[in-house]
């Protein structure tokens, strides 16, 4: 049977990797490189390893014991580790920082990626499996949105691929055409709780993919603690990049919208070359 290695971080994206691929006959190896992954990920991966993302040699040599030559990374590794400082990084972690030109979100994947090919391991398109979890144009909730919240919404469209094309983050909060937040260091949730705090309710949080989107990492993905976030911040709307973002626990999600009251569609963006 064939195997595929992945790399997981924080919240429900690794599982339902792990689960589509499993249903394709696939064994999962999976490796852990943060603390507080998915639990299930222990119990249903044909083997499971948490090592922390400071120990990139033990990663690698894992990989190669297991014989994974293909490989997928999933689930949230915050850019905070890379600026608090890892924890006891091993000497192959030291150098491949020290080659880093920034530590931009991009720099830092690509870099990853060219270490596993040295090892013969490919990094392969993340939304493999998961092409069902991305939804296509269209309002998903029950609410929708009024005409001066479709125009924040294409307004912060604009907002977002503009920030993702400089690869500073992928998500903004706009309100009556004004930015309150865009995603930094600080990650989606913390963006969409400061937006909508600065929004004082009503405002509208939007998702895009990166022009030229590298699909082996960082695509953008939403879920039910983007919902928590939006009702902590007071938020009322999300929108999505349509069949470009990966909507997880849509259920769940959906159900919870339509309960708060809360707008959720997909819109398409522009084609890019």
């Amino acid at each position: 049977m064939a195997k595929v290695g992945l790399l997981a971080g924080v919240g429900k994206l690794p599982l339902e990797f792990l689960r589509a691929a499993q249903s394709e006959g696939y064994e999962v190896v999976v490796i852990a490189v943060i603390p507080n992954t998915e639990p299930a990920l222990a119990t249903e991966a044909h083997a499971f390893y948490e090592i922390n993302v400071a120990k990139i040699d033990k990663i690698f040599k894992t990989l190669h014991k297991e014989g994974i030559t293909e490989v997928t990374m999933l689930g949230k590794v915050t850019k905070e580790i890379l600026f608090k400082g890892l924890v006891m990084p091993d000497l192959r972690t030291i150098r491949l920082l020290t080659k880093l030109r920034n530590r931009k979100d991009d720099t830092i994947m690509l870099t990853l990626v060219e270490e596993l090919a040295k090892e013969g391991i490919q990094v392969v398109d993340q939304t493999i499996y998961m092409k069902p979890l991305m939804p296509k144009a269209g309002v998903l909730t029950k609410a929708k949105p009024s005409k001066e919240q479709m125009a924040d919404i294409l307004f912060g469209f604009e907002v977002a691929k503009q920030m993702g094309g400089l690869d500073i983050g992928q998500t903004v909060v706009v309100k009556d055409l004004a930015v309150m937040a865009i995603e930094a260091i600080e990650g989606t949730d913390a963006c969409i709780k400061r937006g909508g705090t600065l929004g004082r309710g009503e405002a509208v949080v939007v998702k895009t993919a990166k022009p030229r989107q590298d699909v082996r990492f960082d695509v953008p993905a939403v879920g039910l603690q983007t919902i928590h976030s939006m009702l902590e911040g007071n938020c009322k709307v999300l929108a999505m990049e349509a069949e470009r973002t990966i909507f997880v626990e849509q259920e769940e999600v959906l159900k919870l919208a339509n309960e708060k009251g809360l707008i959720i569609c997909a819109v398409e963006g522009p084609d890019e070359e």
